[in-house]
């Protein structure tokens, strides 16, 4: 072969085929590279054969799956304590395509009223196009059982309610669902398995938006489902037809942000206590809603499901006031920042009514317990008497 030209060269010397000698190598990586590419390289068509029969492993195309989710998978998979999981693009579609991928149409789902806006704004008024009927209920104050029917498959919850902070009972529930033959989904986005595994109470299904507390720094967006294999089978075609896996960079953002989970979740939980305790004595607010208070009645619930003592590092309250009094707080905040999303290193602030519940009716917002006077709080990192200093400074604005 004679002497190849410089494009050809600058093309291909030093790519991915390189990774054969790195692979062969003595030494690896630390820490996983970050895979940024969309497709994969084969020497001759039976090694793609063996791919798509499953009798090898391997990647094929990024759409489909890449070593940086398959990486983040192992991980949500041990903290779990699950046999499988999935990455998505985000936390709704992790929630959508793992709810499309088991219920048709003329099927029935019972659903807590009281979700992130976003999936109840599914449940409600997207399923009902496809036929898919969708019963709200009130997992605390009433009998899930009673309603289910006949042609029932699917029961969803979140571990701790967004932005109510409520907590149902995850056994209690699981039990009920399996007892007919139901699937039992749960959103563990405001807990983390720091908090509470769901999947060892019995949930099928655990799903979260890696975007808040699992990636944990306001850079990524992302989503995931953990839970039984069985399960994780039939919603993975789903994703894969849908095209909705998480790009690789997010994941490898995400399995860096997943080594100091537990560090950061105890810390959010602990100042989150401390803003709920001093809230509750503050003669400005009406109502403080987290599950860590004695005072709520969540707590013995929570506290018999949680571990270590730790609560989440999420609250809400209601001020003694309405959009005025809550558009004052939320101004006077020089570093607590209004922000429609939650968990990351900083605390911030927002407003439910106005954010993440705002396709809620005021019917469906009186309902729910979500007034204009509301404020949810993301308890950061920052020193906690720090974090109390400024919303108290803040409190007497109004």
């Amino acid at each position: 072969m004679s002497e190849q030209k410089l494009s050809t060269r600058l093309i291909h010397t030093g790519d991915g085929q390189d990774y054969k000698k790195i692979a062969q190598s003595a030494s690896v990586p630390e820490v996983l590279p970050v895979y940024l590419t969309s497709v994969f390289a084969f020497d001759d068509v039976p090694s793609v054969d063996d791919i798509y029969d499953h009798k090898t492993d391997g990647y094929i195309y990024s759409r489909i799956k890449h070593p940086n989710t398959d990486a983040v998978a192992s991980i949500l998979t041990a903290a779990e304590g699950a046999e499988d999981a999935l990455l998505f693009s985000s936390g709704m579609s992790a929630i959508i395509i793992s709810i499309l991928a088991v219920v048709s149409s003329g099927d029935h789902i019972i659903a807590s009223p009281v979700l992130y806006g976003g999936v109840h704004d599914f449940l409600q008024n997207e399923l009902a196009r496809f036929g898919v009927e969708v019963t709200f209920v009130d997992f605390i104050n009433d009998d899930v059982e009673k309603y289910i029917k006949p042609n029932t498959k699917l029961i969803y919850t979140e571990t701790i309610c967004n932005p109510l902070l409520e907590v149902p009972d995850l056994k209690k529930t699981a039990d009920i669902a399996h007892k007919h033959g139901l699937l039992f989904y749960v959103d563990n986005t405001f807990a983390t398995s720091v908090v509470v595994s769901p999947y060892k109470f019995g949930a099928d299904l655990v799903l979260y938006s890696t975007t808040k507390f699992l990636g944990g720094h306001s850079d990524i967006v992302g989503g995931a489902a953990v839970g039984k294999a069985d399960v994780i089978a039939k919603i993975r075609p789903k994703l894969v037809l849908y095209g909705a896996v998480l790009s690789p960079m997010d994941a490898w953002l995400l399995a860096r942000s997943l080594r100091t989970l537990e560090l950061r979740v105890t810390k959010h939980s602990q100042n989150a206590l401390k803003v709920a305790q001093f809230l509750e004595k503050h003669p400005k607010i009406e109502k403080v809603f987290y599950p860590g208070l004695l005072s709520s009645p969540d707590h013995e619930r929570a506290a018999a499901q949680f571990n270590n003592g730790l609560f989440g590092g999420m609250l809400s309250a209601n001020l003694r006031g309405g959009e005025r009094e809550a558009s004052t707080v939320i101004a006077s905040m020089p570093t607590i920042k209004y922000v429609p999303s939650l968990a990351g290193t900083a605390t911030t602030v927002s407003y439910a009514a106005k954010t993440s519940h705002r396709a809620y009716t005021k019917e469906q917002l009186d309902a729910a317990g979500i007034t204009f006077g509301q404020l949810r709080f993301s308890i950061g990192l920052e020193d906690a008497d720090d974090i109390i200093a400024e919303i108290s400074a803040a409190l007497e604005k109004i």
